[in-house]
């Protein structure tokens, strides 16, 4: 008993002496089990004054809080991001992204249909009117009239531009009238397909001129992609039945005109209230004042008028009617163009624009049943092929 005592003794005499001197006594809130529903969190201090970790594992076990899924997220976790915030916005984004998809698509197919439907009638005018400034002039003035009236009857809303939008605009119209006069010639010389075989290497000179111009970096598959693409162009080339170098030229000009054509585009759009639809009226109604001179001294009216009065002799009144078409569809094609640039990036309207060819290339083959030779084929299905890889590697 006194052994008992004694060891007993010195530990009551420390904890009565030692209490006072290291801390004051601590007043624990109670914790009853609340009803259900009205669960609230356990706040612990980050910096105990003792060892809580038994208080808390009986707690936890009255209070059913192992169940971590049902209790809300500590500050520090919502404040680093944590997934309960993430997972509630997901579903809304979600039907959000899919129609944006949605509606890039219809956009594309839309440009592509009508593209092909300007190509056939752009080459029957070209055939029985070899003109292809006036046939490039025509086109742009059917878009700026057909924007003007949209404009003045309120079909379109005008858009409220100002001079630092016409003089970002300058160097894209600029662009735009040396892609559309070079394309028109193209097709003017040689065949439709050969066109859009040199015209699908618009990518490697996408990537090229982001590269060298614009100081932007790629992965290397990237890189390694635009080799089928300059190889099957350049398949194609060698092995056209009616190869035309002035033909050749004016499609490799044209490619470079519209790559830098569609990123002064993009960036010009960027920040401004000025939808792609309209976007694309200003540009051509610049591009018109722009190209009108030059047609009047490559060709002239007097050239013009009698070119007209021989195809309407051969052709007919089917002759304005192609006229009329290539000059409607190539506004109407562009105009949805712009519309899908709105949403996406220059190296993916690129990827569209390439994609687009191979409905043109195919229906013109079909249509003006153009004599195509295997090894020709072969080198614009590896071009086509090489676009495609392209495309995923630049995903």
């Amino acid at each position: 008993m006194l052994a008992a005592a004694a060891s007993v003794k010195p530990s009551a005499a420390v904890a009565t002496t030692a209490k006072p001197a290291l801390f004051k006594p601590l007043h624990l809130p109670p914790f009853p089990l609340p009803a259900a529903g009205g669960r609230r969190p356990l706040s612990v201090s980050a910096r105990p004054l003792y060892r809580q970790e038994h208080v808390l594992a009986t707690v936890a076990a009255a209070a059913g809080r192992s169940d971590r899924a049902s209790s809300p997220a500590p500050p520090s976790a919502t404040a680093d991001g944590a997934r309960p915030v993430v997972g509630i916005a997901a579903p809304a984004a979600e039907p959000a992204e899919a129609a944006r998809r949605t509606k890039i698509w219809v956009y594309f197919a839309t440009w592509w249909a009508l593209n092909v439907i300007f190509n056939i009638y752009n080459k029957k005018m070209l055939n029985a009117f070899p003109y292809p400034w006036l046939g490039a002039t025509l086109s742009l003035a059917a878009g700026s009239a057909i924007m003007l009236a949209s404009w003045a009857t309120r079909i379109v809303e005008p858009p409220q531009t100002d001079l630092d939008f016409w003089k970002s605009l300058s160097p894209v119209a600029v662009a735009h009238t040396i892609g559309h006069v070079a394309a028109t010639v193209s097709m003017a010389k040689v065949a439709v397909s050969f066109t859009h075989i040199i015209k699908s290497g618009e990518p490697a000179f996408s990537v090229l001129v982001s590269r060298f111009f614009l100081g932007e970096h790629f992965p290397a598959p990237v890189y390694f992609s635009l080799l089928p693409i300059i190889g099957g162009c350049a398949l194609a080339a060698v092995t056209e039945l009616n190869f035309n170098m002035v033909g050749f030229m004016g499609a490799m000009i044209s490619n470079v005109a519209f790559v830098f054509r569609n990123i002064f585009s993009k960036k010009g759009m960027k920040g401004k209230s000025v939808s792609g639809m309209n976007y694309y009226a200003c540009l051509s109604m610049m591009s018109l004042v722009i190209l009108l001179p030059f047609a009047i001294a490559m060709e002239g009216p007097k050239v013009w008028a009698a070119g007209w009065q021989k195809a309407v002799a051969e052709i007919g009144p089917n002759f304005v009617w192609w006229v009329a078409a290539q000059s409607v569809f190539y506004h109407l094609y562009n105009q949805v163009s712009y519309m899908s640039l709105d949403e996406i990036s220059p190296l993916t309207f690129s990827i569209g624009n390439t994609m687009k060819r191979i409905s043109v290339i195919v229906a013109s083959i079909i249509i003006f049943q153009t004599p195509v030779q295997p090894i020709n084929a072969l080198g614009a299905a590896i071009a086509i092929l090489g676009t495609f890889i392209y495309s995923q590697a630049k995903q």
